[in-house]
Parts: C-alpha cells; structure tokens; sequence
C-alpha cells in the first residue's frame, strides 16, 4: 500500500488529518519545512508515520516527498495579509504539486479550497487566490477532488477563534454590514470526515464539491448562537456601512488574539455569500452533518477542558534564523549579544521543569506580569502577537507551539526550553531555560537570552534595555523557585554565556 502523502501537516487541519489517517490504517507521510514540529506530536512517532523535510516552494524538495506515495493531500495556503506577494507563493507552491504528482505518477490530489463564487465582484484577493490554486491543480494530468468550505467551526480555528473573543468580550458589536451575509459553517470533525472519505470514495477524482454544515446563517445567527452555547447574554449588533475590511481587521486585532495580517483575508471573505450550490458529496460520501449549535459546544467544551489538539497559530512563523541552529552569527551579518543568570535550589529536575514548561498564557511569566502585559501591549499596537495568543494546552508545550508573543523552537523534557522571539523588535532574540543536575539534591535553573541585533537600532534596543532584562531574569529565577516551593540554596545570579553556542536543534 502507497503512502498518502499530506502536505500542511503543521497547520490546523492538517494537524488533525494525519492522526485521523492513521487510526485508520493508512500509511501516511507527512511534509513539512520544520520536521520537528510533528515528531513532538503525540502521534508523531507512529509506525505508519514517516515525516520528511520539504518546502512547497523549492520543486525539487517538492518532488522528492512525494516518491512513492498514491494519493496527495495539498492543503497549503496562505492567510498572512502582510506577506504582499501571497498569490504569487500560492501559484508557484501549486505548480510545484503538480509537478511532484506528475513526476511520481500520483493516482489523485485532495485539495481543500474556499466556497465563493469566483465571479462575484467583491472576491477577496485570498479567495481569488484560492480559485486560482484550483485551475493550476486541475490543469495538471493527476485527478484532482476541490473540496470548497466556508467557515470552520472548531477549537482552535481562526475563525472560531475571532468569533469566540469578538462575542465574550463585546456585549454590544457596532459591525460592518457583512454581518447580515449568508454564510453556511462547517465543524472541522465534518471537513475531516470529507476530506478522508473521499480517499473510499472513487467517484469524487476530478470533481469539484461544496461542503458545508445543515445550517445557513448570518453572521448575526452565529454571533447569538454562540452567545447563547457561551451562556452570555443577547448580543446587541448594530451594522454601519462605514467600517471596511483593512477598519474591521484593526478592530478584531486589538480586541482578539488574531492579527491583522490574518484578520483582514477573513474580514474581506465575509462580505459574500458563501453557501453551497452542489450538494452531491453528500450522496458520494455520507456523513452525519454536524448543525452549528453543536459545534459550537463541543469547540467550546474543548477550550474549556484544555484539549485543543491544533490552533490556527500552529503553521504559523518563520523558521528559526540561520544563527539560532548553528550559531553562525557572522553568516548572518552581526554579533550575538548575550546574557545569562542562574539560580540554584535543592530538589529534583522535574519538579523545576513542570512550572517552567507551564510558563505564559494564563499562567503569566511568574514576575513583573504588568511590565509584560505592557510589552504585549505595545507589541500589539505596532502589529505583532502580542500576549493575546496565549498558548495551546495549559501545562504542556511542543515544539512549534505559540506562547504569547514566543514560539516554540526546542523542548527536551527535563533539561531545556528554547523560544525564539515573534515580537516586534530591531533584531532577533532567544531564550532559553536550561536545568541541570548539581550534584545530589540539588538543581540548577539557568536563563539565557540572546540577541541578533539589526543595525544601530537593534543595538540600542539591547543596551537601553539591558538592565531591566537582567532585574527581571533574576526575578523570574526567583518566582521559579517559590512557585516550585523548593529551597534556594544559591542565586540568582548572574553566568557565563557562550554566544557563539553550536548546532542544538
């Protein structure tokens, strides 16, 4: 049996497909330009799992994932406002699908696209985007099956998520008049069932599908749907002709965790109607239709029991820069400035680790949480994260994960964590947690930050600030330690740093 090859394996979807795959008894491999960010998954040391290195944008790479696979799943797509040239990465990532598919003589492609009718005047340039991805996929010689959702209802999703912050924290909404457009939600349990059925299902190669949930609705429905699953009370909505996609996305920046830069595509696909037109699919692959109130429980159920096994930041970020993996600082053009503190307390490795892994979201940063609040603050008003994002699961982090405005780049259980920065700053940083044995009974908790600055600016920003970062790392070394309730027996205080540190990724 070929391997199913699914591409987008780190993003929110993709993230649920493969473990569902292999459930299932498919043999799976996964693509992804950071490998390291499925083999933490739970699943990611299954033994019909192979993950392998790739970029959509480098063919050859492309092409070489895809040897000895049968059917593809392409759901690759980008959401980042910013990024000006998105289309153009979109078209080139296709034609690279259609490459490795035909070069490897793939039996089918499975893409997932966006419902709205392509003609419509006010397309988003995100959604002409994805019709365009459709055409170059199906102008290939592999079958391709285009299945077209609108919204996503699931813990986790983009859209679940800026309408579960818009409606807990506006009891009264002044919104663009997009809010009375009829939209057809679908929950992502059913977008999965789809997605895998049509594998069983010959009859959907070359066909194009809508799939959406039971219910057509307004975004005003939805918004007092959840409302009412949430237990709050009726939401007042007043629509205004006046606020635009670019107005809206600053709004649902400031006031949710979902930048701009994926705020605005949403904003802008929301004034269309998207229902489905062609409901063959669900003669071809019948499932049970999960209705919106449902869905909304049960994401909502999830985020409350902390089990949201993907987010819509999960595919998110830039890989780590060149100096970060190997050190090599003057490849990248500057020196890596550095500091370092250490505490010492008496007791064991893990009991240190279980409140450091636990670090940001709800849990704050253990020390000076207002002077973060405001560091998220600004970091929101000039459009980064910000604190707002929080982090996926309480107690556990993974690599990839999003932590306020940090990710996730390294977690070796018991002995180290390393963040890369995605604020907004003039340079690049890191930071990181080490532990580490001191002999019977005792534990060494170390803090390294390290700094890429970029130009005179990046210079002055870790100068100006260098006191400060040091008052708060030995208060945060301190906050540990209490948290931990174990003895210091030495510290905080500060240590050597090796800014020209080896490959540790």
């Amino acid at each position: 049996m070929r391997s199913v090859l699914v591409t987008g394996g780190t993003g929110y979807v993709g993230g649920r497909l493969i473990p569902r795959l292999l459930s299932s008894g498919h043999r799976v491999r996964a693509m992804a330009r950071s490998p390291q960010r499925l083999s933490c998954r739970p699943w990611g040391r299954h033994e019909r799992l192979e993950i392998v290195p790739g970029d959509a944008l480098d063919r050859d790479s492309f092409v070489r994932a895809a040897q000895g696979c049968g059917v593809a799943y392409y759901l690759i797509h980008s959401m980042n406002a910013h990024k000006g040239r998105f289309a153009d990465a979109d078209r080139t990532a296709a034609e690279n699908m259609v490459a490795a598919a035909r070069e490897n003589q793939l039996s089918r492609i499975v893409y997932l696209g966006g419902l709205g009718d392509q003609n419509h005047e006010a397309l988003s340039r995100h959604l002409k985007s994805r019709h365009e991805v459709e055409r170059i996929l199906s102008g290939g010689s592999v079958p391709v099956t285009i299945l077209r959702a609108a919204m996503i209802l699931g813990a986790g999703s983009a859209s679940f998520e800026m309408l579960r912050y818009l409606v807990d924290r506006l009891p009264l909404m002044i919104t663009p008049r997009w809010v009375k457009t009829p939209c057809q939600p679908i929950s992502i349990g059913n977008v999965l069932d789809y997605l895998e059925g049509c594998l069983n299902a010959p009859a959907t190669a070359g066909e194009t599908f809508d799939i959406g949930g039971p219910d057509v609705l307004t975004y005003r429905d939805l918004i007092q749907i959840y409302a009412r699953e949430a237990g709050l009370r009726r939401r007042m909505i007043i629509p205004v002709p006046v606020l635009t996609p670019w107005l809206s996305a600053k709004w649902v920046h400031l006031v949710t965790p979902i930048p701009s830069s994926i705020a605005q595509p949403l904003a802008e696909g929301l004034s269309i109607p998207v229902v489905c037109q062609d409901n063959r699919i669900r003669e071809l692959v019948p499932i049970r239709l999960t209705d919106t109130r449902q869905a909304i429980g049960r994401a909502l159920d999830r985020v409350r029991q902390a089990q949201v096994e993907t987010c819509w930041f999960d595919g998110g970020g830039s890989l780590p820069p060149e100096w970060t993996t190997c050190g090599d600082a003057d490849y990248a053009g500057g020196t890596v400035l550095g500091g370092a503190h250490r505490i010492v307390v008496e007791g064991e490795a893990e009991t240190v680790w279980r409140t450091v892994e636990a670090i940001g979201g709800d849990n704050g940063w253990y020390f000076a949480q207002q002077l973060w609040r405001l560091r998220g603050m600004m970091d929101r008003l000039v459009g980064g994260p910000g604190l707002r994002r929080g982090r996926r699961q309480p107690q556990t982090l993974r690599v990839g994960d999003g932590l306020d405005f940090w990710r996730v780049i390294a977690v070796e259980p018991p002995h180290r964590l390393l963040l890369l920065a995605e604020m907004k700053a003039p340079g690049d940083a890191l930071l990181e947690f080490l532990i580490d044995p001191q002999g019977p009974g005792r534990v060494s908790l170390k803090m390294v930050s390290r700094f890429l600055p970029r130009g005179l600016l990046g210079m002055l920003y870790w100068y100006v600030l260098l006191p400060t970062h040091q008052w708060l790392f030995e208060g945060m070394l301190r906050a540990v330690a209490q948290k931990t309730g174990l003895p210091v027996y030495r510290g905080p205080e500060k240590d050597t740093i090796d800014t020209s540190f080896e490959c540790q990724l």
